[in-house]
This record gives structure tokens, sequence and C-alpha cells, in this order.
């Protein structure tokens, strides 16, 4: 199986891509993951938050064809413990998908197209993080889920 997170906007704080590359890096001795980037949709005076949506989504659609299992990151998802999403992951790679994406939005959320379209909502925390801090967060809780399935010692309970 490969893991791609798909991401409105590019990540533009130094420490935070370090964090980033630092845990896809320990990631590539379990599974390929890739991050890949759409442009965010600039929310000038006339461009409405349901506009930027739209077109954000459909950036986003367009990204997921032919995938087999795609999951919003989502403020109103499931919420998991890393247990639980290290067995939610054990699933899905048993089911045979051969791929998952996982997304993350722009700072208006996600088109309606996007929600009808993905198979899953996972929510990081009830708390509202920004975009680019959840992609480093989320790349580390996957680093641990793959630690525990394996039986490692990285996370400690």
């Amino acid at each position: 199986m490969k893991i791609s997170v798909l991401n409105i906007g590019a990540t533009d704080i130094a420490y935070l891509q370090e964090g980033i590359d630092h845990y896809l890096k320990r990631l590539k001795h379990y599974i390929p993951v890739e991050m890949t980037y759409v442009s965010a949709t600039k929310a000038g005076k006339s461009a409405t938050p349901d506009f930027v949506k739209e077109k954000e989504g459909s950036a986003i659609i367009r990204h997921l064809a032919g995938v087999d299992v795609a999951v919003l990151l989502d403020e109103r998802g499931r919420q998991m413990t890393s247990e639980g999403f290290a067995k939610y992951l054990q699933q899905i790679m048993n089911r045979g998908a051969k791929s998952l994406v996982f997304i993350t939005g722009g700072a208006y959320g996600f088109s309606n197209e996007v929600y009808d379209r993905v198979n899953e909502r996972i929510s990081m925390s009830s708390m509202t993080f920004p975009h680019q801090l959840i992609r480093l967060v989320f790349l580390e809780q996957l680093y641990r889920a793959f630690t525990i399935l394996k039986g490692e010692s990285y996370h400690h309970i």
C-alpha cells in the first residue's frame, strides 16, 4: 500500500518542513509515504469562503481519481487514540487497499463535493490547529501507528 498526504498550499514554515521531512524519512522504513500539494486559492475581496472551498475541492477531487481510500483530517471527524489509529490502518491494509490518501484542507475547510467523495473523516483533536502544523502532527501519529503495529518501543502507554 502507498500512503499520500494531500495538502492545500505548501509548507512555508522552515521548522515545520524540517519536522515533516524528519517523519517522512522515518516512515520510509515501514511504508511509502508522499506529501502532495495543490495550490491554495487566494481569498481576495471578491472570493467568498464558499468559492474558495469549491475551487480547492475541485483540485482535491482531481487528485483522488483511482484512489482506494480517501480520508479527511477534519475537526468533525471520528477521534481515535493512537492505538485505535494503528488498528484502523491495519484494517485498511488487511482489506488490500493499494492507495490511501489523507487530506488536509485549506483555511475554510472542504466543499460538499469532497465530503461526499471521501470514505472517512478523522479528527486529530477537538482543538483547531494551523493547517501547516497539523501536517507534522499527523505524520508523527502515522509514524507512531506503524511502530505500534510493529511492536516497537516508540509508543509508551
